[in-house]
């Protein structure tokens, strides 16, 4: 759902499930390591995984990019806050007995943010982060590619 319009505006979407693992971290530790300058846009669960996923990505991440010799990559809790979860009136539920890591207040699901709220979240995000005058001259570069590749194609 959100790769479509993260893709269009050059921003790779990694789905995951759940905790990562070591090798996937590293992965994308190798990868952010080349970039001379990298920001993670997270969106999970408001409840105990969901926030202690994000920080665990964030310092293991962090902890292989520095070891890789790249710059220290920025990480930031995109969705679900507790602030949507009041602005947007998201159903809450009670954490899980069973979860014993530090949480305070009711859980939210990150899929109880509608789609097209989502989808808008995270383009105005994205967009936010960019220069246009970098990404209008990137894509009239594009452009102007295309049509010398069409042409000799011809």
């Amino acid at each position: 759902m959100l790769a479509p319009v993260a893709n269009d505006l050059g921003v790779p979407v990694l789905p995951s499930g759940g905790f990562d693992s070591l090798t996937a971290k590293h992965a994308l530790a190798q990868d952010m390591a080349r970039w001379s300058s990298a920001e993670v846009l997270h969106i999970g669960d408001l409840d105990p995984s969901g926030e202690h996923l994000f920080t665990s990505l964030a310092e293991d991440v962090a902890a292989m990019v520095a070891g890789l010799g790249g710059n220290a990559p920025h990480f930031s809790r995109l969705a679900v806050t507790r602030a949507q979860a009041n602005l947007w009136n998201l159903p809450t539920a009670p954490p899980k007995p069973t979860d014993r890591r530090s949480f305070e207040g009711e859980t939210v699901q990150a899929e109880a943010i509608a789609p097209d709220v989502l989808i808008g979240l995270v383009r105005d995000a994205i967009v936010a982060r960019q220069d246009h005058d970098t990404r209008q001259a990137v894509l009239s570069r594009e452009t102007a590619e295309r049509a010398a590749l069409l042409e000799r194609l011809r």
